[in-house]
């Protein structure tokens, strides 16, 4: 019956149509060029920096650009997209959705944690910060355009990329293209700014790392797992890592990663293809793309037997991760493991929930997560041991009901069940233009083509109870097995998230997920800005 109701919502909600490609041009980005002139301001806007609007222009024709029709997916589970890449390199993804009169801008860059080396950690992250403080033009302003022009503004920084975001009445569309790109041309790097950001990261990552216990076992419970990968460590980095970042590591990797040829830009709302690309081209057009980043070399090397791990925090109640190997986004197993997740955690009559929290009340929390990633991800459960109950039967717990998946394959109604579930997040994260925004950028960056993304339901579906107990019994593997536990113990801090013995890692967002923050947050209670 909620098969049927989400089919019924997907067709009634998304339109069907095809998306296009642009022949790429040969362009040199050595040459100097003034960048475009800021644009006009609408109705109410905060005193500019200097330049004219352009003149207003027809936009192209792009008839000549829509060239390619990509495959269609076996469901109609589509949006309008159409793509394009400029001369620099960029990409640019339209959706046009006139349901309300507000468009909503990301850009993507890959520029993750996977993309830093050991000793420069948590650089992509300081560069999201880095990010507001504008362009050389809009220095310092960056929030006030914005906002100003009715928009709200945020970042997120993960292991595969760093996304940014605005959202928007219509007619400020220009403006805020004109902002991003003065700040994709020419950010402001200044020691000042540097040390500013320097300073609110470090204080962030005490919040979220050094004084959460939640956010410490996600830190060593990665450090653990991985050995030679570049998911190792947090994207916060390692405080010696940030105070060793100095201004030419931060306008060498600015250069690199925040070049036209390494983003996307994703436009989502009342905005045409035609203006679009037009306006796409007007205002990030002559940015001049770079050489490409170094390739990462993944060569995590197979693990050869289980690790525990056990490390002391303050804490009121004990908690642990158990983490496995498992694959990228692009696996075939991927939805196999996806379907596994929902069967282990989500809900009340989830299996982990039922052995663990439900009925013998071990646990206060349980929960799993798996992450789709560029690079092989951990398959990992997360439990909080209630007061009086001992790791060692938590751990035991879960063991349990990990083996009986391996052994015995889901029944239909849990399969059916773990299939809604992911269908149904899969519409609410397309309710909005934000959210289709969102989307559209995540998956042209992480999978390497947006309309992979019309493919999940079909791969969720396609998945038997069969190649659920395979999956388990090919990565729930005690060989893969990484442990870590928290025993309570030491002085409480002053202030911990997500209360006395810190929330699950990755409560609030997905694991790794780092948002805008500020200093007056903590002073505020706040942990970030989302």
């Amino acid at each position: 019956m909620l098969r049927t109701m989400l089919v019924g919502v997907l067709v009634a909600v998304l339109s069907v149509a095809s998306a296009t490609d642009a022949a790429e041009q040969p362009r040199s980005g050595d040459e100097e060029q003034s960048p475009p002139a800021e644009p006009a301001l609408p109705a109410g806007g905060p005193t500019s920096p200097k330049g004219e609007p352009p003149p207003r222009e027809r936009p192209p024709n792009t008839r000549d650009q829509a060239a390619r029709a990509p495959e269609q997916p076996a469901s109609g589970v589509q949006l309008a997209v159409s793509r394009t890449k400029l001369a620099n390199g960029l990409t640019v993804l339209v959706h046009e959705d006139r349901s309300a009169p507000v468009v909503s801008a990301y850009v993507f860059y890959r520029s993750g944690s996977r993309n830093e080396r050991p000793g420069r950690t948590g650089i992509a992250h300081l560069f999201e910060h880095m990010m507001f403080n504008g362009g050389v033009h809009t220095e310092g302003k960056f929030d006030e355009i914005i906002e100003s022009n009715g928009g709200s503004t945020n970042g997120y920084t993960m292991r595969d990329f760093t996304a940014f975001m605005e959202t928007f009445p219509v007619p400020a569309l220009e403006r805020v293209l004109w902002i991003e790109a003065d700040r994709m041309r020419a950010l402001a790097i200044t020691p000042k700014n540097l040390e500013q950001e320097r300073g609110i990261v470090k204080e962030e990552r005490r919040l979220r790392v050094d004084n959460d216990p939640g956010g410490k076992l996600y830190e060593e419970l990665y450090l653990a797992a991985y050995v030679a990968s570049t998911y190792r460590w947090n994207p916060i980095g390692f405080m010696a890592d940030l105070d060793e970042i100095t201004l030419a590591d931060a306008k060498e990797y600015f250069r690199t990663y925040y070049a036209p040829n390494n983003a996307t830009l994703v436009l989502s709302g009342a905005v045409s293809p035609a203006d679009g690309f037009a306006l796409a081209t007007r205002y990030f057009g002559d940015i001049p793309a770079q050489e490409p980043p170094a390739k990462i070399i993944d060569d995590e090397p197979p693990q050869s037997g289980p690790k525990l791990i056990r490390f002391r925090q303050a804490a009121e109640l004990p908690a642990l991760a158990i983490a496995y190997h498992s694959v990228n986004a692009m696996h075939a197993d991927r939805p196999a493991l996806d379907v596994l997740q929902y069967i282990l955690s989500q809900g009340e009559s989830s299996r982990l929930y039922r052995a663990l929290v439900r009925g013998p009340e071990l646990a206060t929390s349980v929960d799993v997560s798996f992450e789709s990633a560029i690079q092989p991800e951990l398959f990992w459960v997360y439990a909080q041991a209630r007061p009086g109950k001992s790791l060692d039967a938590v751990k035991a717990a879960i063991l349990r009901e990990l083996a009986k998946v391996r052994t015995q394959p889901p029944d239909a109604r849990e399969l059916r069940k773990a299939k809604n579930l992911l269908q149904a997040g899969y519409v609410r994260g397309l309710k909005t233009v934000s959210g289709k925004a969102n989307q559209l950028g995540f998956y042209e960056t992480v999978y390497g083509d947006y309309a992979q993304m019309f493919r999940e339901v079909d791969r969720w579906e396609a998945v038997t109870a069969a190649d659920v107990q395979r999956a388990a019994q090919t990565y729930l593997d005690e060989q893969s097995q990484t442990t870590v536990e928290l025993i309570p113990g030491g002085k409480a801090p002053a202030r911990m998230r997500g209360g006395p013995s810190g929330a699950p890692p990755g409560e609030g967002g997905p694991p790794g997920a780092l948002h805008r923050w500020f200093k007056g947050a903590v002073d505020g209670g706040e942990g970030g800005r989302s």
